[in-house]
């Protein structure tokens, strides 16, 4: 069973998750699951697709917005105009959840929603460290 991570009351991250997270995110109150790991990284992982349909099985959106590496301004520009339409809190994913709250904190701090030094803060609460990705904040 993954860990979801609550970041804010809106926003939660997670290290990849299992077809069966899906209809427990439901459950949790999830709107929304946000996919930011490309197929293929890990010959075990589920493919965006089978993600896709046990989320939608589960009554859950669903965003695909792959990232290797750092997120560049069009992946967080896309992460925040999907966040912008959710019917309610959303849990977004990638391997380890790193590439998801970056691509998050990138596109809060952009947009001027939050300080970086509150996203940091936030950040550390659910167990990464932001700063030097928030260093050109």
């Amino acid at each position: 069973m993954t860990e979801f991570r609550k970041v804010t009351d809106d926003f939660s991250v997670a290290p990849q998750i299992a077809i069966g997270d899906l209809a427990r995110a439901a459950e949790a109150g999830f709107a929304l699951v946000i996919n930011n790991r490309p197929d293929g990284e890990a010959p075990d992982q589920p493919t965006g697709a089978e993600i896709e349909s046990a989320a939608r099985a589960a009554g859950l959106d669903y965003a695909f917005i792959p990232v290797r590496g750092a997120p560049t301004q069009e992946q967080v520009a896309a992460e925040r105009a999907v966040l912008a339409t959710a019917r309610g809190p959303v849990l977004a994913f990638c391997r380890s959840g790193t590439r998801s709250i970056t691509t998050w904190s990138l596109g809060e701090a952009g947009a001027g929603a939050r300080s970086r030094a509150e996203l940091v803060k936030l950040g550390a609460a659910a167990g990464y460290d932001l700063a030097n990705a928030l260093a050109s904040v």
